[in-house]
Formats: structure tokens, sequence, C-alpha cells
């Protein structure tokens, strides 16, 4: 069976209860309930969180919270991956077959559900790969990027790609902070996603926005509306 886990703890510091804040209409961590539901990849949706109203919001939009997170998990410097590997953890335990897992981040309203369908796809297709994740190209060439020296020049890392043609460097990605397909074992194994020849999903870079900061969340609604005016 397929886990789709989200992370949603209560205690978010730039933007207060942002997990459950209005979004364009609704609470922001329903858009990656939605996404999940309209995937069709998932026998079961958790919503892993400590905080009864963000549960509450969570059940209200079709995902199960089957237990509350333990406040272990739950503070500011507490890694998606041990989130996960609670969760997928608690499957098991509970008697769930659990084969992959796969963890949206609540903060996720650019997502399509095909991406998640897709990612899913290139996952199991790929001879033994244990995640794939979302990622997005780098907007300019990192071969061309600059420092600040100590005397407040600008200077390049690499120098001798000043004269080579955009076109001629080789392609740069970044994660898309999205969402991480991965085998069950490969998270219960703690395995670090980066270093274990992931594969990528590659998402349109209009659909990748960060969600960290009040401006992060007002250029967010902005694509959020050009994205939705497009489809119309």
């Amino acid at each position: 069976m397929n886990l789709c886990v989200i992370p949603a703890r209560g205690g978010s510091k730039r933007i207060p209860r942002k997990n459950i804040l209005s979004f364009c209409g609704i609470p922001i961590i329903a858009y990656s309930i939605k996404t999940a539901i309209a995937s069709g990849c998932f026998d079961k949706i958790i919503v892993s969180t400590n905080d009864p109203e963000i549960s509450a919001v969570a059940n209200q939009y079709g995902a199960e919270t089957p237990f509350v997170r333990p406040e272990s998990l739950s503070g500011d410097f507490v890694g998606t991956g041990d989130v996960i590997v609670h969760a997928v953890s608690w499957a098991r335990d509970n008697g769930l077959d659990v084969d992959h897992a796969c963890c949206i981040y609540a903060t996720a309203p650019l997502l399509e559900p095909r991406f998640i369908s897709e990612a899913y796809q290139q996952l199991v297709d790929t001879p033994k790969a244990a995640f794939c994740f979302s990622a997005t190209a780098f907007s300019a060439p990192i071969q061309r990027a600059l420092r600040q020296n100590a005397d407040g020049r600008a200077e390049m890392f690499n120098p001798d790609n000043y004269a080579v043609r955009s076109q001629d460097l080789e392609p740069a990605y970044h994660d898309a902070g999205q969402f991480y397909w991965g085998s069950a074992d490969a998270w219960l194994s703690n395995a670090e996603i980066f270093l274990n020849k992931p594969v990528m999903y590659i998402m349109p870079p209009h659909h990748v926005q960060d969600i960290d900061t009040p401006d992060d969340w007002v250029f967010a609604e902005l694509l959020f509306r050009a994205l939705q005016g497009l489809k119309t």
C-alpha cells in the first residue's frame, strides 16, 4: 500500500498558525490533502500533527489523524525525515503493509495531482531507486554565480565560465521542497535522500514557491490566482 504523510506541526514561528491559515479562501493544508486524494496514489492519507485545531481541519478535508505527534518530534529543529519514519513505523505497527510513502508538505498549494502520480511512476520505473523528490531548475546558470569579497566587490566563483554561452552550461537543479516519495524501507533506514542516488521529478518553476515569510505568502497567492486564471 501507499501512504501519504503530511507533516503539520502547530508551532510555526515566522507565519504563526501557517498550516491552517486561509490561502485564497481555504486553509492552506487543504490543498495538499485535496491534491493527495485527487492523485489516486494513496491508500491512506495521514496528517502528522501535535495540534488539535490542525487535526480538526485535516479531518474536515479528508485526511486522517490517527495519532498525536510526540512532542519530541514537534520542535523547531526536528527533521522531516524523523516525522516520516514515525508515521511509517506507526502504520506498520498497526498492521498496514506500507510499500511506499510520500511526504507532501502542508504548504504546497501549487502542486497538481499529476505531479504526485507521475513522480510515483518515475520512482517505480527506475531500477533500485529508493527516492524520488520534487526539483526545479535554477533560474540562472549556477556556473556564473557571484560572491561579494571582503572589499565589497563582486567576484565570480568560476571565472572560467565568464565567456561560456548559457545554453552551453550544464543545467542545475535544486530541491523544490514540495514532496518526497520513498520506499518504506528506505524511510525506515533513515537513508539520506540526496546521498542515495535519488531520481528527480522536475517541476515547472511557476509551480514552485517556498512559503516561509509573509512576503512569500503574498507572492504564492498571486501565483496561485494566475495559475487558476489560466485554467478558466
